[in-house]
């Protein structure tokens, strides 16, 4: 069976992270549709996560391989600022269960010293101010 489905799917596009966000999206609201049973809005918003899912199939069954790629480097584009704040996010949340991260009182440069040496004297790299904290 999952050699049937790799020789079906050979010459599609696939999944990529414009289809993920779509099906993701689509289950979303969906599940939200439920909140607002029995009424006009749940229903379009039933219609609407169906529609989103529809499409994320659509575009994984697709054999239009270059307008797939398109679409996603288009929204790859459009989410950048959003997908790199949340990465650094995280890199900090990891980052700061080894060290502390510290702000220079002159330029406002992130500085990153490691816990536990004590009272220490840091140097800004950038400005060259001098400061005492605790890490």
């Amino acid at each position: 069976m999952k050699e049937k489905f790799l020789r079906f799917m050979q010459g599609r596009y696939g999944l990529d992270q414009f289809s993920k966000a779509l099906l993701i999206g689509g289950l979303i609201v969906v599940l939200l549709s439920s909140f607002f049973a029995g009424g006009r809005s749940g229903s379009l918003f039933y219609l609407f996560g169906w529609v989103l899912i529809i499409y994320c199939y659509f575009r994984m069954f697709s054999k239009n391989i270059s307008k797939r790629y398109a679409e996603n480097q288009k929204y790859l584009a459009k989410t950048y600022k959003l997908r790199t704040y949340i990465q650094q996010q995280k890199n900090s949340l990891v980052q700061r269960k080894i060290y502390h991260i510290y702000k220079c009182p002159g330029c406002k440069q992130k500085i990153r010293i490691p816990k536990g040496k004590g009272k220490i004297e840091i140097r800004c790299p950038k400005c060259g101010t001098t400061f005492i904290k605790k890490s």
